[in-house]
This record gives C-alpha cells, sequence and structure tokens, in this order.
C-alpha cells in the first residue's frame, strides 16, 4: 500500500519562498507520477504541478508558472516544490498525489481523477 507523507509547509510572507517535500513508501514501481494541489476554502482541489519520476517530465498551472518549481529524488522517492514568489492568493492547503502510471499530456496530469494516493495535506499561509 503506497502512503505519501509531506512536510514544508507554513507561513511565509508574500514574496517569500518555501519547499514542500512528499515522500512516497510501500511501492515497487519503476514508473509513476506525482502530483500537487492545492484548495482553498470552499473551492475544489486545483492543480498546481505534476512530475512524471522516470523521466522527470515537469507540468504545472499557468497560475504557477515561473514561481514553483517541482522535482524528484528519485533514490529518495521523494518529490519537492519549490515555491518563490509566495503570494497570498496562494493560501491552500497543498496535497501530494500519487499516480501508478505516466500520462502524455498536462490533461491528464491535471485531473485529480488521474490519482489514487493522497496525502494528508499541508497548510501554505501567505501573509501581506
Amino acid at each position: 500500500q503506497v502512503q505519501l507523507v509531506e512536510s514544508g509547509g507554513g507561513l511565509v510572507q508574500a514574496g517569500g519562498s518555501l519547499t514542500l517535500s512528499c515522500v512516497a513508501s510501500g511501492h515497487t514501481l519503476t514508473l509513476w507520477s506525482m502530483g500537487w494541489f492545492r484548495q482553498f476554502p470552499g473551492k475544489e482541489r486545483e492543480f498546481v504541478a505534476a512530475i512524471a519520476f522516470s523521466s522527470g517530465g515537469t507540468y504545472y498551472a499557468d497560475s504557477v508558472k515561473g514561481r514553483f518549481t517541482i522535482s524528484r529524488d528519485n533514490t529518495k522517492n521523494t518529490m519537492y516544490l519549490q515555491m518563490n514568489g509566495l503570494k497570498p492568493g496562494d493560501t491552500a492547503v497543498y496535497s501530494c498525489a500519487f499516480s501508478p502510471y505516466v500520462w502524455t499530456g498536462i490533461s491528464y496530469y491535471s485531473d485529480a481523477e488521474t490519482y489514487n494516493i493522497w496525502g494528508q495535506g499541508t497548510q501554505v499561509t501567505v501573509s501581506s
């Protein structure tokens, strides 16, 4: 059973940076994908970024392009989200997600239904 453990959320001032981490354990797959989503109060989950672990291919929502960077460490089965230039509008609960497949195109990666395992979520708060 795959388990995801997130860390790195917190409070930061506008313009600051945070790095989120997500460790995936409990699988022996050689091909898989992971993504980050965020949820604003009263809203549905919103796609942030995704990565295919084998190729390192990355996908981003337009709202975070140029500010956020997704990466992975295959040796540690860990995915990261480096968030720079944070804005108050980035305040949300950020969750990592796991898919036991590799997909082609952002339309798949941005769909929450693509993922079957979710982390517990971590709060990111950006003050103005």
